[in-house]
């Protein structure tokens, strides 16, 4: 039986008994700090407040009615996107957190799909909800602004506790109590059910893996919509640990000394800027060379148990805030030079794996199970096997434990696709070596991964281009651009349509780039077609007439 070293062995059965272990235990540790809005001074919330905060919030949503009901939160990060997110889930109904990303579009059917009863957003979005909930097939009755239980509102609602308290909701911690949606665009999006019980055991089984600790400060930087960026939160409050509210971009290394930020949770692309910002200040002050000799000594001193990484390249961490010492990677593969520069640095750097479906994590690293080039070994109480293994042992990646969502809301024949005789179909292509270690080979599916970690679904994209007229059939693909990738459309046309009858291919070409554009320009900025290419023959299909993806080929230039 594999053994684990860290200390906890909760098995936390539902979000609000983390919340009331978490207020008890840790009550007086201050949970979350942010700016106020003139950043001139720091606001400071201890857990015993924000527990007392989420019940406010929850005699307050349930006294316009709204106990039971199906709720969005859409906003950026903050303290109060977390009051709104956790006050519903525990004490209200149903809670749908949005990208505040999403085009008007993509929110309209996102808001039909889970059939919304209400809406709490921030403020700062400048979104019309007041037009947008009186489209077609929207049902939302009610808008909330955050600004309605700012700081200063919230005694006007703990006021309501006494009153509302008795009705807050019974916790059934196998009920569809979170709807996620997996991917962005209207047509294809799928909403994932997710019960309490299953974001409680991946947050039990992480504290038997990750070695995060109550004096740990934690920087909030990955969007709390995202499945990812909310479990890494709720980890670091599952620990007692403080969680700080970056004031942006351009503020975060200046924030990350500020605070003394320990850990994140992060995508690769956030790690790989880090570590190149530190070799391009080391090339620019002629220290590159001495860098790299000091790498090679203290692997080698590593080697006999001595470990003076951060004795040695002390400028970097003061870099970095002067505290970092642990950073979780996940959404996408973390380049293998830029783990070993941050582990060589003294930066405990570890990869995970997982799914919106599977709350998220599958499979993790962690200080004591590492191997290069894997994510790790299934988390504790996770199952994992490869579905027909070809000769290499590869196959798709199989899942189970109490972390699998219920099902997609509303979707049987999705449903059928990706559950099989109890296991959960992740997709994915991997293989599983003899001591256990997850390696991803590669997507069963078409799912593009960028380097941010946004995920882009190729089919909804051509859907859209398929509708115009002169286009016969199209292939949406990620092509390399340097270590990332660009979305490119390549685009089989009718040459005797009325509208290419006639011109030339530069003219059919900017027809073809213009129509495209405006197709992308009514999607998130990661979603746009940058390169359009053109050909008359057909792509090579199978003998279902499916299309050959891989044979899709860039044209020679």
């Amino acid at each position: 039986m594999r053994k684990y070293k860290c200390k906890y062995d909760i098995e936390f059965q539902d979000l609000k008994e983390i919340m009331d272990f978490v207020a008890k235990k840790y009550g007086d540790n201050i949970g979350f700090v942010y700016k106020n809005e003139d950043r001139t001074s720091k606001v400071e919330i201890t857990y015993k407040k924000f527990r007392e905060d989420l019940d406010a919030l929850g005699a307050y949503l349930i006294s316009k009615g709204l106990k039971d009901k199906r709720i969005v939160v859409i906003g950026p990060n903050s303290y109060s996107w977390l009051v709104a997110y956790y006050a519903v889930v525990i004490n209200v109904g149903v809670v749908v957190p949005l990208d505040k990303g999403l085009p008007e579009e993509e929110i309209v059917n996102s808001l039909i799909k889970c059939k919304a009863d209400a809406i709490i957003y921030d403020d700062s979005l400048g979104m019309d909800f007041e037009s947008i909930i009186k489209k077609p097939g929207i049902e939302v009755k009610t808008l909330i602004p955050m600004s309605d239980f700012s700081q200063k509102k919230m005694p006007e609602h703990a006021a309501l506790i006494n009153q509302y308290k008795s009705e807050f909701k019974v916790i059934d911690k196998h009920a569809p109590d979170i709807i996620l949606f997996t991917s962005g665009t209207s047509a294809a999006a799928k909403a994932a059910q997710l019960t309490q019980r299953n974001i409680a055991s991946t947050i039990a089984a992480m504290r038997k893996v990750e070695p995060i600790y109550e004096d740990d400060v934690e920087m909030v930087l990955l969007p709390l919509h995202h499945a990812f960026g909310n479990q890494g939160v709720l980890m670091f409050i599952s620990n007692g640990s403080a969680n700080v509210f970056c004031s942006g971009l351009k503020y975060i290394q200046k924030e990350m000394k500020e605070y003394g930020v320990t850990a994140f949770f992060c995508v690769p692309l956030i790690i790989e800027s880090m570590i190149n910002k530190v070799l391009k200040a080391a090339e620019k002050e002629g220290k590159l060379e001495k860098l790299e000799k000091a790498r090679k000594i203290t692997r080698a001193l590593m080697k006999i148990g001595i470990d003076v990484r951060r004795k040695v390249f002390k400028d970097v961490i003061d870099g970095l805030g002067g505290k970092l010492r642990f950073l979780i990677s996940g959404a996408a593969p973390l380049d293998p030079k830029t783990l070993e520069y941050a582990t060589d640095f003294g930066l405990l750097t570890v990869q995970g794996y997982g799914l919106t479906e599977t709350s998220p994590t599958i499979a993790s690293e962690s200080y004591f199970y590492r191997k290069p080039g894997s994510v790790g070994h299934p988390m504790p109480g996770v199952e994992v096997k490869i579905n027909n293994p070809d000769e290499d042992g590869i196959g798709e990646l199989f899942a189970r434990g109490p972390n699998v969502m219920l099902g997609y809301l509303d979707d049987e024949d999705a449903n059928k696709e990706v559950f099989v005789d109890g296991w959960f179909n992740t997709g994915d292509l991997a293989r599983i070596d003899e001591d256990g270690y997850v390696f991803l080979t590669g997507r069963k599916k078409n799912v593009i991964v960028l380097k941010n970690g946004k995920n882009i679904y190729p089919e909804e994209i051509e859907v859209l281009i398929d509708k115009i007229p002169y286009v016969v059939e199209n292939v949406v693909m990620g092509e390399a651009d340097g270590d990332d990738y660009r979305l490119v459309a390549h685009v089989v046309y009718d040459t005797e349509h009325e509208n290419v009858k006639g011109k030339d291919i530069i003219e059919i070409q900017a027809m073809a780039d213009s129509d495209i554009e405006k197709i992308s320009a009514e999607m998130p900025g990661f979603k746009r077609i940058k390169q359009v290419y053109l050909r008359t023959e057909p792509f090579e299909k199978t003998t279902t007439q499916k299309i050959k993806r891989r044979t899709v080929k860039t044209p020679a230039k």
